[in-house]
């Protein structure tokens, strides 16, 4: 689906690219396929807008996942110049990066998608980003292409009422919420989405987490585990990226790359806004006719999820100063944003939330 004002923008702007303009071949391989709808959509609309809007001075090729390069191998293959551009995100590359790079990705207990975007964009929290490449040496231009709203936290072969429920159980879990999870005795590794279904039938995990009910629907999760715990605590938004080989960016004139930062934008408005209106009926398909439990965690697990993450936080900061700066900027942003999200809207139905104290400038 084109978004008609979107894509009109992007012509005029495709069009006011001069002659002379050295065309540009994005080879861009993908984490995660796109017949994912919801989250490997995202990169598929990405490059059709940029394929019509670059007027032939700017194109993506898309390539599936392994089709190119291994999913896993995207970073490296980027930074080498191996492939020009690459779909991914930063909680991926964590062996890499270090755990700071997941902050990028995903925070437990953290902002939901408009305060992420928020940060990201007006608040300090990209420039740290690019840095985190940067210092590094790691040659990329890194873009935020993307964001998903709450994931669910878990598809379970049994009900978790209490904490001695997770015990030994082994698990796929992303990012920093698999630290979460260690601590309570889970063992985690971070599979790729399509190695996850094979792994269930194989009993090489016994559990898993991936997304949002409309994305693991397309993985056939519901069709091996039966209790699907909400809310998303270790992912409440997830960023997406663009990466460009660093020397095909500086190669581009500033209209490409201009094209290339607005389509970005543009991708995040379509998923964030595609993957809310597709997942109630996904939820309501696995209760009905796939016989899955939809279960909210208690107040007690909740708590102790939480009591777990503030442990890893501690952790990681007394590890990785880098981790410790980046974290502290987020923290202060947010407790910023606080205020302003306490005072500006309104109340979920059946509660009443009044300010704790009288804003004073």
């Amino acid at each position: 689906m084109k978004n008609i004002f979107v894509l009109a923008f992007f012509v005029v702007c495709g069009l006011s690219l001069p002659a002379q303009a050295k065309p540009v071949l994005l080879k861009m391989p993908v984490y995660v396929g796109t017949n994912l709808v919801g989250l490997g959509s995202t990169p598929k609309w990405l490059a059709e807008q940029v394929n019509v809007a670059g007027k032939g001075l700017l194109k993506i090729k898309l390539y599936e996942p392994g089709r190119l390069i291994p999913p896993k191998e995207i970073l490296a293959a980027v930074d080498a110049g191996q492939v020009t551009a690459g779909f991914t995100t930063p909680g991926f590359n964590a062996g890499v990066l270090g755990t700071k790079a997941s902050i990028f990705s995903a925070v437990p207990f953290g902002p939901d998608a408009p305060e992420f975007l928020a940060w990201v964009h007006y608040g300090g929290g990209r420039e740290l980003w690019q840095k985190m490449y940067d210092d590094k040496g790691i040659r990329v231009h890194s873009i935020p292409c993307g964001i998903l709203a709450p994931e669910t936290s878990g598809w379970f072969p049994r009900p978790i009422d209490r904490p001695e429920d997770l015990k030994g159980l082994t698990m796929r879990f992303f990012g920093l919420g698999a630290l979460v999870m260690e601590k309570l005795g889970v063992s985690t590794s971070l599979l790729p989405g399509k190695e996850i279904f094979p792994a269930l039938e194989k009993h090489a995990i016994d559990a898993t987490e991936f997304s949002m009910p409309a994305i693991d629907e397309g993985l056939g999760l519901y069709k091996i585990l039966k209790y699907n715990y909400y809310p998303g605590w270790h992912q409440p938004a997830t960023l997406l990226e663009l990466l460009v080989n660093k020397a095909t960016w500086n190669g581009m004139n500033t209209q490409q790359q201009a094209l290339l930062e607005m389509a970005c934008k543009a991708a995040t408005l379509d998923g964030f806004a595609l993957g809310e209106a597709i997942q109630f009926p996904a939820m309501k398909r696995n209760l009905d006719q796939r016989g899955v439990e939809n279960r909210y965690w208690s107040e007690q697990m909740l708590e102790l999820f939480r009591a777990k993450w503030d442990e890893v936080v501690a952790e990681e900061s007394a590890k990785d100063p880098q981790f410790k700066k980046i974290w502290s900027k987020l923290v202060a942003f947010r407790g910023n944003y606080a205020t302003w999200s306490e005072w500006a809207f309104l109340p979920r139905p059946g509660t009443r939330r009044i300010p704790k104290e009288p804003f004073r400038q």
